[in-house]
């Protein structure tokens, strides 16, 4: 964590609209780095904001570090002003992915290039390269441990009883993190070790508006109410870890928790301090950890290589398809963390045993 407060410092030059402090022009890089972000509601995007300013102005560049707060119209008039600014490159992790096509199109008549972070610019094609972690592999991770905590193959019938939460509709990788967890349990459904008793299964009866941890609440809330009275809930498919604590809210409102009524297993995604101490606290079973200072890191190289007039580096040029094009990506690892491997996210200096212990 002491990472992430230097970071914080970092940060600190720049004013509520987020502009930053005067550089000198003669450092290596030079130019002006366009940042728009789509929250400060979530721990992960304040902390993703403060590694690339650390990070950009490191290399050489000034930023301007913007935040939406989940209004869509917000980040377009913010983008439009970094453009009429002259920024030389944006850094976009978008609110609405399809909803920026004409701030891009203004972004290329000037001839700025665009890197898409961490979600999905759609419907475009002035989008330069997209840095972001391996989405459906998140999925996978959060699937495969409710298999492995049921003992599913190893021979386990159940049948065990699970529902299932998506993201916000309006952010790409829902898809991708919902397809990598439906591949792992799309054969148990089929097989009847897993039910699912509320019947919702498809992708959009389960999608949580701008991923709000109050809506998941009320969702399993009604769930609990018309499916569960006198049935156990056995697992939660909870895509990131602020609808995890929704979902754990409801469950505990109705008795879970409980010597007589343990907590089923419930998933996760950003390992946010709040979900990794209710982890420790055995409450929330599962996170993914992504590094997001690597993924910073990985949007620095890319925009410096557009702003050298090369290609950025990618090692997917054939997933992440936009409705317009197939836009280089550069994917990285995802980990999967619980209560036996939590002390990785102090062995690599994310979190320190303060953090943890509350």
């Amino acid at each position: 964590m002491a990472a992430v407060l230097a970071l914080g410092l970092a940060a600190c030059g720049q004013d509520s609209e987020g502009g930053s402090e005067e550089r000198d022009s003669g450092e290596e890089g030079g130019g002006t780095i366009g940042i728009a972000m789509p929250t400060r509601s979530s721990e992960r995007w304040i902390a993703d904001g403060d590694n690339m300013v650390s990070q950009f102005e490191e290399a050489g560049y000034d930023t301007d570090l913007q935040y939406g707060e989940d209004q869509i119209e917000t980040q377009i008039s913010q983008v439009e002003n970094m453009i009429a600014q002259g920024v030389d490159l944006l850094v976009i992790a978008a609110i609405d992915g399809a909803s920026l096509g004409n701030v891009l199109q203004q972004a290329a008549d000037a001839e700025i290039p665009v890197v898409s972070y961490d979600r999905l610019l759609l419907e475009s094609e002035n989008v330069d390269c997209y840095a972001t972690f391996d989405n459906e592999q998140v999925g996978r991770l959060q699937a495969q441990y409710i298999v492995d905590s049921l003992g599913l193959e190893d021979g386990e019938e159940g049948p065990f009883n699970v529902e299932l939460f998506a993201g916000s509709a309006d952010d790409n990788n829902t898809r991708y993190f919902f397809q990598g967890a439906m591949s792992v349990l799309q054969p148990y459904l089929d097989g009847g070790q897993l039910v699912v008793r509320s019947g919702q299964t498809e992708l959009n009866e389960l999608t949580t508006e701008r991923w709000s941890g109050s809506e998941a609440q009320d969702r399993m809330d009604d769930v609990l109410t018309a499916d569960y009275r006198g049935e156990r809930v056995d697992a939660v498919l909870s895509p990131y870890d602020g609808i995890s604590l929704g979902v754990i809210a409801a469950l505990k409102s109705v008795g879970y928790g409980t010597e007589a009524q343990p907590l089923p297993v419930v998933t996760g995604q950003d390992a946010e301090l709040a979900s990794v101490q209710s982890i420790i606290a055995g409450e929330q079973t599962q996170t993914v950890y992504k590094d997001i200072r690597l993924l910073a890191a990985q949007a620095v190289a890319m925009s410096e290589a557009l702003l050298g007039g090369e290609e950025c580096e990618a090692n997917d040029t054939e997933t992440y398809d936009n409705g317009v094009k197939v836009v280089p990506s550069y994917l990285l690892e995802p980990v999967s963390i619980d209560a036996e491997n939590v002390q990785l996210l102090v062995e690599e200096g994310y979190y320190t045993e303060a953090d943890l212990a509350g």
